[in-house]
């Protein structure tokens, strides 16, 4: 029985481990910003925050629900699950108070709209550092 245990907690380490760092997020080069909460980054994904502290307005980007990045990113960053993120959009929608954000469909476009779009912030499983995406840590 206690080898059983051990396995489990081996194989939910594993996970874990696996899962950590997979998702980055990422803004676009011009975007002051080194560090953001986690608070913050869930106002920002649920589109109540909508500019930077310098005024520009935030472009979020996100790929779709079913998505597997989307859904590593929805749950190891925001703490939530993908159709939670989506109730949240779709309430600010019907009640006229804001609007969902830009949907991509691959994570090579997401990396493309985030480099040309002034203020853009989304994800990314890829290790990119250069002057057009910038990786930021979440506390």
């Amino acid at each position: 029985m206690k080898s059983a245990h051990r396995g489990i907690f081996f194989a939910l380490l594993l996970c874990l481990t696996n899962s950590s760092g997979a998702v980055d997020l990422v803004v676009n080069g011009n975007v002051p910003i080194e560090t953001l909460s986690r608070s913050t980054v869930r106002s920002v994904f649920s589109m109540r925050m909508t500019s930077w502290p310098d005024g520009v307005p935030i472009q979020v980007f996100v790929m779709g629900d079913k998505t597997r990045l989307h859904a590593s990113f929805s749950k190891e960053i925001l703490g939530v699950f993908p159709h939670q993120l989506r109730r949240a959009w779709n309430r600010q929608i019907f009640a006229g108070t804001g609007q969902a954000p830009a949907k991509v469909d691959t994570e090579q476009e997401m990396l493309d709209k985030v480099a040309t779009t002034p203020g853009a912030i989304g994800y990314t499983s890829e290790e990119l550092i250069n002057e057009q995406i910038r990786k930021i840590a979440v506390e």
